[in-house]
């Protein structure tokens, strides 16, 4: 598939689109279209046309392009909620969002994206979308975290609140799988073992749960904190 974004530089542009999309900067490639340098009277910028990788090209077999959880809720009418608050609690955290984001100076519209057993996910509509997300979705995460902590105060620690935008959560889910299925090749070919990026425990736990039935492949998490990174490993070695 083919994008478009712009930025005050390449390097700008190009975290903007890998962000965006919720891909590794490998997994696409970068057409500058126009390109304005710096002047006294002209603010600088870049264009750029970004072509994904379609994910046959390099996807193991046995991945069909589905992420459970994420692609269901997202195709099923039946699992879209509506998205005005439906009591008390909905209506407080649908405030305590909107006014977190506006003081942190940007503009934005909070709804109820679906509402599962607990769990209930918040979609976040906003001009500044790619800023709310963060690189590899570590501001969406914070703002989260915050949220689930609110949800705590409010007595309703068996509810966990999941906030996305702009599709992020299912994009950045199956681009995980397929480094999943990538990294396994890799390391059956090489005999060696990967270190994944830093990820937080739900997307850890994905990249485990994808790769734990495949006979050859074993996982396992390294690391202190939050954002640990997980290890993908040949049996053979030893």
């Amino acid at each position: 598939m083919i994008y478009e974004y712009e930025g005050k530089t390449e390097k700008e542009a190009i975290e903007k689109a890998a962000s965006e999309l919720g891909l590794e900067r490998d997994q696409f490639d970068v057409e500058i279209l126009e390109q304005q340098k710096k002047t006294l009277f002209k603010t600088g910028y870049v264009k750029i046309r970004v072509h994904t990788v379609d994910s046959a090209e390099y996807v193991h077999p046995e991945f069909d392009g589905k992420v459970p959880n994420a692609t269901v809720r997202a195709n099923n009418p039946e699992l879209v909620s509506n998205p005005l608050p439906q009591d008390e609690f909905e209506k407080n955290l649908l405030t305590f969002v909107t006014e977190m984001i506006t003081k942190m100076g940007y503009d934005v519209t909070a709804e109820i994206m679906f509402r599962e057993e607990k769990k209930i996910g918040i979609k976040l509509t906003s001009a500044s979308s790619s800023i709310l997300i963060g690189r590899k979705g570590k501001n969406l995460d914070a703002m989260q975290l915050l949220v689930n902590v609110y949800a705590g105060h409010l007595g309703r620690e068996d509810i966990r609140i999941i906030l996305d935008s702009e599709n992020y959560r299912i994009r950045r889910e199956e681009s995980l799988v397929r480094l999943a299925y990538v990294t396994a090749d890799k390391v059956r070919q090489s005999r060696t073992s990967l270190l994944l990026e830093p990820m937080n425990p739900f997307e850890r736990r994905l990249i485990h749960t994808t790769l734990n039935d495949i006979p050859d492949i074993e996982t396992k998490s390294e690391g202190d904190g939050l954002y640990k990174q997980v290890r993908v490993i040949y049996k053979g070695v030893r």
